[in-house]
């Protein structure tokens, strides 16, 4: 028999009472960016091999960011903050239940909204996170279909508003180059912003051996983590290739993938240049970039890849076939797409 949403609690991000606010005449104009940014940094994500210095207030971690904190509070303004995220759905139906945001955006979304309530409690301006969804940037490179990505943009947009997150928002290339078509969005993108595929392979390189810098070292994770993905976006029911050749196609589209994301944050610092730059990916410590997570509870795993799964403790994120091999049930939501799972008894 078929579940519902009915048996869960819909997320719904509800305004907090104002307890207190910043006031420029009480209150140090540093010592409140700082307390906003050890906030964000409460759900940093850092690579397992990375040691943490264990500080949400880290003089190093924080020297990029807070002068950009502190000149939005000293005019007592929402501090912005941008994210590339929330590209589309893997093509891989074994990962993710469909094309379109279910409840794994829809947590996500709800841990980005209750940060920004959170923060307002004593900050009333408060801060903005601008999701800069990325889909349009590489979906030719990793297999998404370019009406898949326009569906979930305008689905998550639909989400936003449905769940009365004001504080959140989304830009994508849609918005930046309207009006042509897709290719030459990209091709424009690449040619203004673009870097060439060996100073790339270079810091790849580099970020493998000791003594690299934080940048090196995310080049370097980055195309470790995107080959894997791309590796097991192109492992599924129907493809005839070997694992060897689509591991190397997923080696020689990584490049390309990370490029391209490249590009799309030079654009971003361009259009956005007093904005706080927010990643998915693990962050080191002295990064220009804070890692975070998208729920409060887990490490590394994103709603794009993967299901909602509800267990006892909560939500958490995994694969679509990992959920099925445990025997979770598919819910489904009021408008009858599936949901999420769950392992909850009745």
């Amino acid at each position: 028999m078929q579940n519902t949403e009915s048996s869960f609690e819909l997320i719904t991000v509800q305004s907090s009472p104002v307890v207190n606010f910043y006031s420029p005449s009480t209150d140090s104009v540093k010592e409140m960016a700082i307390r906003i940014l050890a906030e964000v940094m409460k759900f940093r994500r850092t690579p397992k091999s990375h040691q943490p210095c264990g500080d949400e207030k880290c003089s190093h971690c924080s020297s990029y960011h807070l002068p950009k904190i502190i000149e939005a509070v000293e005019k007592n303004e929402p501090v912005t903050f941008v994210l590339p995220a929330f590209p589309g759905k893997s093509p891989n139906p074994r990962k993710v239940l469909g094309a379109l945001p279910d409840h794994a955006e829809r947590l996500s979304l709800a841990f980005l909204g209750n940060l920004c309530e959170r923060i307002k409690e004593y900050y009333l301006p408060g801060i903005k996170i601008i999701i800069c969804s990325d889909g349009r940037v590489f979906s030719d490179v990793v297999g998404m279909k370019e009406s898949d990505v326009t569906a979930y943009q305008i689905e998550l947009d639909n989400m936003i508003e449905e769940m009365s997150l004001n504080d959140i928002s989304t830009f994508n290339l849609d918005d930046y180059y309207g009006g042509i078509d897709f290719v030459e969005m990209r091709d424009h993108l690449m040619d203004i912003y673009g870097k060439s595929v060996d100073s790339l392979k270079e810091k790849v390189k580099k970020g493998a051996k000791p003594g690299a810098t934080p940048e090196e070292l995310e080049a370097n994770r980055m195309y470790c983590g995107i080959t894997r993905f791309l590796f097991e976006d192109a492992v599924h029911p129907g493809q005839t290739k070997s694992r060897a050749a689509v591991q190397r196609e997923a080696r020689a589209k990584s490049y390309e993938v990370i490029r391209r994301s490249n590009a799309w944050t030079e654009l971003i610092a361009e259009y956005f240049p007093q904005a706080v730059r927010l990643s998915i990916h693990p962050q080191v410590c002295g990064s220009k970039k804070l890692g975070i997570r998208l729920i409060a509870n887990e490490s590394w795993m994103t709603p794009w890849h993967g299901v909602a799964v509800e267990t006892d403790e909560g939500f958490v994120l995994m694969k679509r076939f990992q959920a099925e091999d445990l025997g979770a049930k598919l819910v489904y939501s009021s408008n009858g797409r599936p949901s999420h799972f769950t392992l909850v008894k009745d």
